[in-house]
């Protein structure tokens, strides 16, 4: 069953690159075989976002078969120099989706732009005109698309294939104003994938966490650096 503001998509590009970013800063870079929590909800927050909210991912479904293609690279090097690294990337990917919004309790400045309807309504536009901001697939180097659909609907290369599971990955970042702390702390679960199926945690029951940095949450007001989601609204007839 559906969460509440639940939105259903279907996201699909020629490649995507899920890695964990703790790790990924230089050198070569190999894919997870599935996606992860934070680059789903990235892709969320690409279709529609604003600080009011926060999108939880409740499940993604493999639609196409998992294959890995190789490419010759060549990074930045920031010392000067000129080398060739090797990225594996997911190729030909396709997924679907189901995630819903809710509130943003730490933001507690912005409870008047707590108008549930208007910023559904905007999500659902929103993904109707394939997203409000660039999708990527785990890395700007990897783009992606995205339309509304019927979760579960049509056929999945890994229906009936049963259970399969994964070792343990990144799952997210806890973010300073989504957590309520002055700290950036990465979560780590290991995932299982049933007939192509993959049920996420919430954040707050992954066990696993490692702490990345000091950070403190950018301020918002309303008038400043922020729209009131009623203007939003009737700017797009929503």
């Amino acid at each position: 069953m559906a969460e509440r503001n639940s939105i259903e998509f279907c996201v699909w590009g020629r490649y995507a690159l899920f890695t964990d970013p703790l790790t990924r800063i230089g050198g070569e870079k190999c894919s997870y075989h599935i996606p992860t929590y934070e680059a789903l909800k990235g892709i969320a927050k690409s279709i529609y976002w604003k600080p009011t909210i926060v999108w939880v991912i409740d499940k993604a479904r493999v639609v196409r078969r998992v294959r890995t293609e190789t490419k010759g690279m060549k990074p930045i090097e920031y010392g000067g120099g000129n080398s060739l690294a090797i990225y594996t990337y997911l190729a030909d990917v396709e997924y679907q989706v189901q995630a819903h919004f809710e509130w943003n309790e730490y933001r507690r400045e912005l409870e008047r732009d707590q108008i549930e309807g208007k910023h559904y309504a905007i999500a659902k536009r929103m993904l109707e005109r394939g997203g409000r901001q660039d999708v990527f697939l785990g890395t700007r180097d990897c783009q992606g698309y995205v339309a509304p659909c019927e979760f579960g609907t049509g056929e999945g290369y890994y229906d009936g294939a049963g259970e399969l599971a994964f070792s343990l990955m990144f799952h997210g970042f806890d973010y300073p104003d989504e957590a309520g702390t002055n700290e950036l702390n990465a979560r780590f679960w290991s995932p299982v994938m049933e007939n192509g199926v993959i049920r996420f945690k919430r954040p707050e029951e992954c066990k696993k966490r490692k702490f990345v940095r000091e950070m403190f949450p950018k301020a918002f007001r309303e008038g400043e650096n922020l729209r009131n989601v009623r203007t939003e609204a009737a700017e797009i007839g929503a």
